[in-house]
């Protein structure tokens, strides 16, 4: 997924404007520009497309399947052996366990 402001940014720079320029189309200061341009900005889905539509350009959003999951590397933990994969498990239950046991020595639970 892109950040807003990243969206925002890629849109004005694309159409060759300056943050005070699209401000002026959105009749707003370039602050709040900029503001919008942050990594930090989480705008509601109309400002976002109004920012993007003053630039001249659309928002398309898309829903794939797979839901962000990488199925390669489901792939890549199925093509290892049965055996080898119980091994990992306990072995990385193991770990947690002996973290479990250093947390509550050190906060003393």
């Amino acid at each position: 997924m892109i950040a807003a402001g990243t969206v925002v940014r890629t849109a004005r720079r694309n159409a060759g404007l300056s943050q005070a320029e699209l401000a002026r189309r959105l009749d707003t200061t370039q602050s709040a520009v900029a503001r919008l341009e942050s990594a930090r900005s989480n705008p509601r889905i109309d400002t976002l497309d109004r920012a993007v539509a003053a630039a001249g350009q659309q928002i398309t959003v898309s829903v794939e399947p797979g839901f962000g999951l990488d199925e390669s590397l489901i792939a890549s933990a199925l093509r290892i052996e049965p055996a080898e994969r119980l091994r990992r498990f306990a072995s990385a239950y193991a770990s947690a366990r002996a973290l479990n046991a250093a947390a509550k020595q050190a906060f003393g639970s």
